[in-house]
């Protein structure tokens, strides 16, 4: 994402984001962050370690997830009282930087590196990683995230670098390093090796050729052992076959099979040697088995090489035992032939088999993945070209065709580890590293990954867990220059290996000065050995980039060499999160080396999230343009609309988001919008001059307000127990609730009330919304910071220009763990009157009924609570009908519709000529606040409202109920006058309006 633009559009700015700018200057003036970690008592710590990004591209949407989640959860144990503080750091080594400079300087291989110098090539390095620091902060800052950038860490610096150093010496004393040649994963076209787990980041659907090659026996000629492999490249390098001993072989012979050499018949008599249970591999040919036998017979005979390259060569050793036929544990019937052609050098299983029974050691491909000068019919091919990953394949398969040495071949699709940065196809290859002891300690390990509080919980013992159960040694060296160097130094004679553990040992040690760990310059020191007195020098392999950020713990407070005490009291930390990615990579690296070190978790709690991917379900990519910019987004809504969808959403329990702006625009205006609507509604009513928003709340007799402040209880209970628990969605969604219940019942059912002549009845109203203002702006504080800030400051008066108060000093709400019986009470009678409602709603719509039309009465069984006339006066006003009668049972009557639940009821839809009047009075007040309200009139504007109409049925409703119109309009005076506006259609009836401003 190179390009993404990291200013607003402000052609397109919305309001609430021009608010939130507003608010992040206030913030900026007043040193709010600071100050929320200044006020708190540093001995009550919460302890957040941030894994580090690039800062060699911008931030996309993942990175904004993971930052409005980093940013909610410290928040909220902030408002909880505990001092937290919040550093970011920046990754600075590793192959994605080094793929990246030798982009921008045309450099193919690490020869290119060598050519143009180290020191010039791990400068450019250098300079390059905080190319983007400025947009990510300005990007970082505009999303509300509070984080210290001021004072950052970076993997490269000298500190962070010697706490590395520090990490690998403990472990070396402790007996948990070695060095040893295994078959590992490489990226030939990065020269170096990769750990298990970075083998598994980057898997592709490839298509591949398996060949079926004959190796004929020297005491049996023209007898040929049939070998499956799907890696044709590696069969130069073949030094022997593997068969089972338990398994039951067959030789046969073909009677019309075609060979794939130019479709000649296959010559009289060749005999083939495969499993019995494999002979479905023939398919439809015709064969006779000649002979069954245990594969305890083929054990020890030797085949011609296919390629004879190697088994003459003098200076081979073990060559007496190779190309002969050994059993094997490993050999299964499941696939293939029931013989697996050996190459130790390209394979665990290979090498292991290699090591058992002495067999030479072929590695017929070099470092950089190409065939060596002893292959002569294919020197200098790439064995696994990244855009042609078949081409040497096909090669070794013509070879074999000519040589007869094809029985046949195939076409499959696979899935198959590239390089994670570079995307080369990997090789199994045997190669020299240091390794951390992993399966030592693996025990330790999955003890400690429970007492860890994942969310979601099943990340524990599901792939978190079992990636622990099957823990391998880590391989923590590579052969590449831009990172942290092993602190090795090995002795050119005697091969004394010495590790150094820190800065002042070395530069003891070595007699310099040093200010830089890096390899051009590290390589330059040397020492006496200790032993004989020769010189020592570093060994050449720098840190994988994951050791380094396993180390973070300790190497962003230069641990042990400072902060000791303060690290050791605060160790593990109390709260991390990224992506599912990382319960293979930073997790993973976090609880090896603290299991290691301390023999505990590096971190208590933990939220995994999923991946946020184009609305289609592709990877976001800006090539293909299929997601908005991030930026744009905000510009467009805001930052809190962003940040409410993305943590409220099924990502942060581990599931795909498909980002998509209809549903961001739907949370914008469920939260956003409707919260914002209520606080102006309110500021329409509240006199500020006379009114004090942090009066101690009167305790209401109202319905209404107590059940407003019971939900708010209820509200603050599950927040608060979700958020302790780190789920997110579960404690985000209440809050959406709420609001709607706030709007559409609370505030719509209080507008008379708000409009009342009755000081107290009005006081009581507006006091009981603004609490619950100001104590949902904290609640909303961690998830929403902007507008919860514009509506505690303005509810309480505050003005951002002077004041330096801020919702985010304050405290979390509290709530009465048991809710009083009156409140349990009250939420189900109001769950009751709700119900009805809903019902009444219904039958009016079934009858075609809109609400403005009054009807006669409510007939109400069956509810369990007793509703007061408070309640039952809310029922009426909401279905519009002038009476309601409890009865013991219903009975069907004409003009009456039944509606059924738990509750029943019925309405009479019959309408009177009186009752229609009344309809049609509440519409023509409805159609007069529209034109009030595009005339952009308040509560304060009083009007004359003139009107003109032939109707009959407008007229009564004019000269029987002026006074209610009166007092619905805010008008003064209603005069029926001549009007030369157009009519309006009102329930079938024309008619004229005109208002004027008193």
């Amino acid at each position: 994402m190179q390009n993404t633009n990291t200013k607003e559009n402000n052609a397109n700015i919305s309001p609430f984001s021009a608010m939130e700018k507003d608010v992040l200057n206030f913030w900026e003036k007043n040193k709010i962050f600071e100050k929320s970690i200044e006020q708190r008592d540093k001995k009550k710590s919460y302890i957040f370690y941030d894994g580090p990004p690039f800062a060699n591209s911008l931030p996309h949407y993942g990175h904004i997830l993971q930052s409005a989640v980093k940013d909610i959860i410290p928040r909220y144990w902030a408002m909880n009282g505990y001092h937290i503080e919040r550093r970011w750091g920046w990754d600075c080594h590793g192959l994605p930087v080094e793929n990246s400079i030798e982009k921008e300087l045309n450099l193919k291989s690490k020869k290119d590196i060598e050519k143009i110098g180290i020191d010039k090539f791990n400068e450019t390095c250098r300079a390059s990683v905080l190319r983007y620091a400025n947009e990510w902060q300005k990007i970082i800052k505009r999303i509300g995230r509070w984080v210290d950038m001021e004072n950052d860490y970076k993997t490269m610096d000298l500190k962070y670098m010697e706490s590395i150093w520090w990490v690998f010496k403990t472990l070396w004393d402790k007996n948990l390093i070695y060095q040893d040649y295994k078959s590992m994963h490489i990226c030939p076209r990065c020269e170096t090796t990769l750990s298990n787990f970075e083998s598994t980041l980057e898997y592709k659907n490839i298509k591949d050729i398996s060949v079926i090659a004959k190796f004929e026996l020297i005491d049996e000629p023209n007898v040929y052992v049939l070998a499956w492999t799907t890696t044709p490249w590696t069969l130069p390098g073949n030094v022997a076959l593997a068969i089972n001993d338990k398994i039951s072989y067959v030789k046969i012979q073909i009677s019309n099979f075609k060979s794939q050499d130019n479709n000649s018949e296959l010559k009289n008599g060749e005999v083939y040697i495969l499993a019995k249970e494999r002979l479905q591999i023939l398919n439809e040919e015709k064969y006779e088995i000649i002979e069954e036998f245990n594969g305890q017979k083929l054990i020890g005979k030797k085949y011609k090489p296919l390629f004879d390259y190697f088994s003459k060569d003098k200076n081979l050793k073990n060559c007496e035992n190779g190309w002969k036929i050994y059993s094997a544990d490993f050999v299964t019937t499941e696939d293939g032939t029931g013989v697996v052609h050996i190459a130790p050098a390209f394979g665990e299983d290979d090498m292991n088999l290699g090591k058992e029974n002495d067999l030479p050691f072929v590695q017929h491909v070099s470092f950089d993945g190409r065939f060596t000068n002893e292959v002569i019919d294919f020197v200098n091919m790439e064995v696994k070209p990244k855009d042609e990953h078949q081409i040497t394949d096909i090669e070794i398969i013509k070879y074999l065709a000519k040589n007869n040495q094809l029985f046949s071949k195939e076409k499959y699709e696979h899935s198959y580890p590239h390089c994670w940065r570079c995307e080369t196809p990997l090789l199994n290859y045997a190669a020299n590293s240091w390794f951390v002891k992993v399966v030592e300690i693996k025990n330790k390990m999955i003890k400690n990954n429970q007492e860890i509080n994942w969310m979601p919980e099943h990340i524990k013992n599901g792939r978190f867990g079992k990636w622990l159960e099957n823990a391998r040694d880590w391989a923590i060296s590579r052969s590449r220059y831009w990172g942290t160097t092993l602190p090795v130094w090995k002795c050119e004679k005697c091969e004394n290996k010495k590790v150094v553990g820190s800065i002042q040992e070395i530069e003891k040690l070595s007699g310099q000065k040093i200010i830089d760990l890096h390899k051009n310059v590290m390589d330059k020191i040397v020492f006496p050995c200790e032993k004989c007195k020769r010189e020592m020098k570093r060994i050449p392999e720098v840190f994988d980039c994951w050791f380094e950020s396993g180390s973070m713990p300790y190497a962003q407070v230069h641990y042990p060499f400072e902060n000791k005490e303060k690290f050791e009291k605060n160790f593990p930390a109390n709260f991390i999160a990224e992506g599912q990615d990382q319960t293979r990579g930073w997790f993973y690296t976090l609880i090896i080396l603290s299991t290691a070190l301390f023999d505990k978790p590096a971190f208590k709690n933990v939220i995994v999230t999923g991946m946020v991917l184009a609305e289609d379900g592709k990877k976001m990519s800006k090539r293909l343009k299929n997601y908005p910019d991030p930026m744009e987004i905000v510009s467009k809504y805001c930052a809190d609309a962003l940040r409410f969808y993305l943590a409220s959403s099924p990502v942060t329990q581990v599931e795909n988001l498909f980002f998509n702006e209809r549903d961001l625009v739907d949370v914008f205006r469920k939260n956003i919008m409707i919260l914002w609507n209520i606080y102006k509604f309110y500021e329409l009513y509240v006199d500020k001059k006379t009114y004090n928003a942090s009066e101690n709340l009167q305790e209401s007799a109202t319905l209404l307000d107590k059940w407003i402040l019971a939900e708010l209880n209820v509200l603050t209970k599950e927040v608060t127990e979700n958020m302790e628990n780190y789920n997110l969605p579960k404690a985000i969604k209440p809050i959406s609730d709420f609001i709607n219940n706030f709007s559409t019942w609370y505030i719509r059912r209080s507008r008379n009330r708000f409009k009342s002549e009755n000081f107290e009845d009005q006081k009581v109203a507006l006091q009981t919304t603004s609490f619950v203002l100001i104590e949902l702006s904290k609640i909303i504080a961690p998830i929403m910071p902007f507008l919860a800030e514009t509506i505690w400051q303005k509810v309480n008066s505050y003005n951002f220009e002077y004041e330096n108060k801020s919702v985010h000093l304050t405290d979390w709400v509290k709530y009465t763990d048991s809710a009083k019986e009156s409140d349990v009470k009250i939420l189900k009678q109001m769950q009751e009157i709700r119900k009805i409602v809903e019902l009444g709603l219904k039958i009016r719509d079934e009858a075609s009924i809109k609400v403005r039309q009054t009807l006669s009465k409510l007939k109400i069984k069956n509810y369990e609570l007793e509703i007061n006339e408070e309640g039952l006066n809310l029922i009426k006003d909401e279905l519009n009908v002038k009476e309601i009668e409890i009865v013991e049972e219903l009975s069907q009557e004409n003009n009456w519709k039944i509606g059924e639940d738990k509750i029943k009821i019925a309405i009479n839809i019959e309408i009177s000529e009186e009752l229609k009047l009344e309809g049609l009075k509440r519409e023509i007040a409805r159609q007069i606040n529209m034109i009030r309200k595009q005339a952009e009139f308040t509560i304060k504007d009083k009007i004359i409202l003139l009107w003109q109409s032939d109707s009959v049925l407008i007229k009564n409703v004019f000269n029987k109920m002026s006074e209610e119109l009166k007092k619905d309009t805010l008008s003064e005076k209603i005069i029926e006058s001549d009007i030369q506006d157009e009519k309006i259609n009102i329930n079938g009836e024309e008619v004229k309006f005109k208002i004027e401003k008193v």
